[in-house]
C-alpha cells in the first residue's frame, strides 16, 4: 500500500482556518501518515504555523510535522520553536533552510544556522523529533551543479534527516533519475516525491519559475490547450493520476502531495489510483 502525505498552510484569517480544516477533514480518511503545515519566507507565519500545526495534532488526532527554517532567526530562537512542537507533541520536523522575505538571497543570521545542515544537526542532537528534509529532482535553484545539489542532501541525511520530500516535478523521469542518482552517492534514506495536483495552471507555472523546476513543452502545451477546451480540471486529473501511477509501479511507496489546502483534486487523484478513503470522525472541540 502506498503511503500518502499531504501539505497545508498555516490560515491566514477566520476564514481561512475553517478553510483548512476542511482541508483536512476530506484528506482524513485517506490516512495520511502525517500533515505538514509550511512556514512562510523568512519566518513570515511562524506563529500561524506553530498554532496551526499544534491546534491540528490537538484536534484532528493525525499525526502533523511542522515545517521549521533557519532563515531571519537565531539558534536561541529556533530551538525554543522546536521546543514548543515538541511540547504540543509533535514530533515530526520538515526542516529546511527557508527563503529571504521578498526573494532577497539567503543571509545567515549573525548568531543563526548557517544553513540547512547546522540546523538539522541541532534538532537531532535534541533527540525528539522525526526530521524531513528538502530534495530537489530538478536542483536547487543554488546548486551549481545536481552533484552538488545531490552532496548537499546527503550532508542533510548525515546530520540526522530520516527522509527527503522532493520538490514537485512533472515527469517521472525526473524523480527517477534523482532517485537512481541518490543511491548511487550512497544515499540510504527514503526520497519521497513531492507531488502537485494542479488546481491552477497560471498558478501551477509560477510556482514552477520561482523553484527553478522546469517545464516540459509537452506539458505545457497540454495543458494550455486543455485550458482553451475548458477540460482543464480532467486533464489535470489524468496527468497528476498518470505521474503517481508510473512512480508506483517503479516502487515508489509513499507519496506526498503539495495540496495548496485545495484538497478535492488530490482526493480524486488519490481514487483514481485505487486508495479509497475509509470514515474517519475527527474531533470537532
Amino acid at each position: 500500500m502506498t503511503a500518502l502525505s499531504f501539505e497545508t498552510f498555516p490560515p491566514k484569517s477566520l476564514d481561512a482556518s475553517f478553510h483548512l480544516w476542511d482541508t483536512v477533514h476530506a484528506l482524513a480518511p485517506l490516512n495520511p501518515r502525517f500533515i505538514s503545515v509550511t512556514y512562510g519566507a523568512g519566518g513570515s507565519t511562524q506563529s500561524l504555523t506553530q498554532e496551526a500545526a499544534q491546534t491540528l495534532r490537538k484536534s484532528s488526532g493525525l499525526p502533523v510535522a511542522a515545517h521549521l527554517t533557519c532563515t531571519c532567526q537565531t539558534r536561541a530562537e529556533v530551538l525554543r520553536t522546536a521546543s514548543r512542537f515538541a511540547a504540543s507533541g509533535i514530533d515530526h520536523i520538515v526542516a529546511l533552510r527557508g527563503d529571504a522575505p521578498n526573494g532577497d538571497a539567503f543571509e545567515p543570521h549573525p548568531d543563526g544556522y548557517a544553513n540547512s545542515v547546522e540546523l538539522i544537526a541541532a534538532l537531532a542532537q535534541m533527540g525528539t523529533f522525526n526530521i524531513c528534509v528538502g530534495a530537489y529532482p530538478d536542483s536547487h535553484p543554488d546548486a551549481a551543479s545536481m552533484s552538488q545539489n545531490i552532496d548537499w542532501l546527503k550532508a542533510k541525511i548525515d546530520a540526522g534527516a530520516s527522509e527527503a520530500l522532493t520538490q514537485f516535478f512533472f515527469e517521472a523521469d525526473s524523480f527517477l533519475r534523482f532517485r537512481d542518482a541518490c543511491a548511487d552517492a550512497g544515499i540510504k534514506a527514503r526520497i519521497t516525491p513531492g507531488i502537485l495536483p494542479v488546481t491552477n495552471w497560471k498558478r501551477a507555472k509560477s510556482f514552477a519559475k520561482r523553484c527553478g523546476t522546469p517545464v516540459p513543452v509537452t506539458i505545457a502545451t497540454a495543458f494550455d490547450r486543455a485550458n482553451r477546451e475548458d477540460r482543464a480540471d480532467l486533464f489535470a486529473l489524468t496527468h497528476c493520476a498518470d505521474l503517481c501511477d508510473t512512480l508506483i509501479t517503479e516502487g515508489v511507496d509513499a507519496l506526498h502531495f503539495y495540496t495548496l489546502n485545495r484538497p478535492d483534486l488530490t482526493v480524486q487523484v488519490c481514487r483514481a489510483l485505487g486508495m479509497m478513503p475509509a470514515a474517519r470522525a475527527l474531533n470537532v472541540a
